[in-house]
């Protein structure tokens, strides 16, 4: 049973909320937390500080003790906004009497009832109270917002935190105004259409497409029941527009892929018979070129047989724009949801600048990134990185004003990623420059070039690709899918116990290095994978393995795992493992192997 609100129930309660925000003290500047999954309260706890000229920012839900206690004490915070009784915990746990912090607001009533803690308060509640200091301070609301200059901090999105400890990069009202709107000038979406809210608002990419761009389009938002829930109600909701991360897209297409090679014999012919007449059609576009009578009609008959009801199995049957950000994504995972009739783009940008580069629907290549936004300028220095000028860019880092003298120089915002331009001005990111490599040979490679293949297997969940000057190849640590890789193996009659028991099968082994030979026909020789490792564990975010967007930390990991990575090297058949483990209430544990 979905619960509707119109945009004047979102308004008014973003009012009440306001009021209840000065009531309890707020000022202007002052920072709101706001930890919890995708909700309508969520929206309306950033959108009353914004009126408030307060400045709201959102924590991961699966962050650990010691990350929510950086962000609570770096922002200095005066309210939070909690999801339910596991979020206001976790901040209870990280806060003491002198802290900042001085309401906790929560949404979700449930279990809460036995707490006494004065500073906790139901979202309800302060609905109620910010109705009646309504009536000692009527209009200040609309007179507050009319006062909102574009050029004042609208939100905080922290950075992902791959090199060091998150910053904060301060964007303005008019920064996440000039990426939406320059973002309808190539994709424009229409008040009909419909909106699943999945990517976390954490994320800086949900701040510009949802919270904005949800505003600014009049369209329709909606917001899962909970995450195990996403696929059953897309399919209720039929969107238009979706907006994954890489590591969803990837999911989704080995979610698929598995459920192919699982199904009964006639599904698999239909699949094996039509996929290419997809494939075919969308390569001959890609080029530019039309296809034939007989391929066209051919596709329309694969439609309806095959890729229509895909689609809809997966809640995608009517999408008409399908994005993907946060790390790289495979060419032949563009290709595949193209070939089903799923238009999926590459996006380009940064917290710090928003989004700049977008795939084009007049001349789309799954090989490149995309083409610039309007009012996005993208150059490429000397030594082949990438910088951006837009009107967009982050007004600074929060208490770390010499980290931005360093990345904005005369306008432009170093990123810090390699890529190249082609003729038509299309932008193709390679990786993170400090993250090439070169071998002893002088062979140079992308470990991103050939991880986002590699993931491109549905059996292959996470992948590092490891090498430099005193290595003489390239080598790759391995994470198993382990639900696919279970399937398989209960198909193959192959018992295991765990995850670790399963990673180390013979047979995974063979099953992985298949797909490895398989990518290394398309790969540079130097970039060629010669050894790898499955590893006895998942890539963890509360491992610090991994940013809470799942980016890889690639020195950290690369450290952690130094001796596995020399014992490869080394060609050892057998290495005994001991790993810290780190779990979310900050306890450390360890796992031997």
């Amino acid at each position: 049973m979905w619960k509707e609100y119109t945009w004047k129930d979102s308004y008014e309660y973003t009012k009440y909320l306001f009021y209840c925000y000065l009531k309890l003290g707020l000022q202007p500047e002052d920072k709101v937390a706001i930890i919890g999954e995708n909700d309508p309260e969520w929206y309306w706890s950033e959108y009353a500080a914004q009126a408030a000229h307060s400045i709201p920012f959102g924590i991961f839900v699966d962050a650990h003790h010691e990350e929510l206690k950086f962000y609570i004490e770096h922002s200095e915070c005066k309210i939070v906004m909690a999801h339910d009784q596991e979020q206001v915990d976790k901040i209870l746990d990280v806060i003491d009497d002198d802290s900042n912090v001085k309401k906790i607001i929560y949404w979700d009533p449930k279990g809460m009832w036995s707490y006494n803690e004065p500073r906790i308060m139901y979202f309800y509640d302060a609905i109620d109270l910010g109705r009646e200091y309504e009536k000692e301070n009527p209009g200040l609301f609309e007179d507050m917002i009319a006062k909102t200059r574009g050029e004042d901090v609208a939100v905080f999105c922290y950075t992902s935190g791959t090199t060091g400890s998150p910053k904060a990069a301060m964007l303005s009202h008019f920064s996440l105004l000039e990426t939406a709107v320059n973002w309808f000038k190539m994709d424009p979406w229409y008040p009909a259409d419909q909106y699943l809210s999945y990517l976390p608002p954490a994320w800086a990419a949900e701040q510009f497409l949802g919270i904005t761009g949800g505003l600014l389009s009049k369209i329709t938002i909606n917001f899962p029941e909970k995450a195990e829930t996403v696929q059953e109600n897309m399919r209720e909701i039929g969107p238009q527009i979706v907006f994954y991360s890489s590591r969803l897209w990837e999911s989704t297409a080995s979610t698929i892929q598995a459920r192919i090679a699982d199904t009964i014999k006639i599904k698999r012919w239909l699949y094996d018979i039509f996929m290419p007449v997809g494939y075919k059609l969308v390569d001959l576009r890609f080029k530019g070129r039309t296809p034939s009578w007989l391929l066209r009609n051919l596709n329309l008959l694969a439609e309806w047989v095959l890729f229509r009801p895909l689609r809809d199995r997966i809640g995608m049957r009517d999408i008409r724009y399908g994005y993907s950000s946060g790390a790289a994504i495979s060419p032949d995972m563009i290709r595949l949801f193209h070939a089903i009739g799923i238009n999926l783009k590459s996006l380009y940008g940064l917290s710090e600048t928003g989004i700049n580069v977008i795939g084009s629907d007049e001349d789309f290549n799954p090989d490149v990134t995309g083409t610039p936004l309007p009012n996005s300028d993208v150059k490429i220095t000397d030594s082949g990185e990438i910088i951006i000028r837009s009107n967009g860019l982050l007004k600074g880092y929060y208490k770390d004003q010499e980290n931005y003298l360093k990345t904005v120089i005369d306008g432009w915002f170093h990123t810090g990623d390699c890529g190249y331009l082609d003729d038509h001005g299309r932008l193709t990111v390679i990786d993170r420059l400090k993250d090439m490599r070169e071998l002893k040979n002088g062979s140079k490679f992308s470990p991103q070039f050939n991880e986002i293949r590699l993931r491109f297997s549905p059996y292959i969940k996470d992948v590092l690709c490891v090498g430099g000057k005193k290595r003489d190849c390239v080598a790759t640590i391995i994470n198993i899918d382990f639900e696919n890789v279970g399937k398989w193996a209960e198909s193959k009659h192959i018992a295991y116990t765990t995850y670790l028991d399963l990673s180390q099968k013979p047979q995974v082994y063979d099953l992985i290095l298949e797909y490895i030979r398989r990518v290394n026909k398309v790969l540079p020789d130097g970039a060629r994978i010669k050894k790898f490792v499955n590893l006895h564990k998942e890539f963890d975010a509360d491992d610090a393995e991994l940013t809470r967007s799942r980016k890889i930390k690639r020195s950290f990991v690369e450290k952690r795992y130094a001796d596995l990575i020399d014992d490869l090297y080394g060609n050892k058949e057998k290495v005994e493992i001991e790993a810290p483990i780190i779990y979310r209430d900050g306890k450390v544990g360890t796992i031997n192997t």
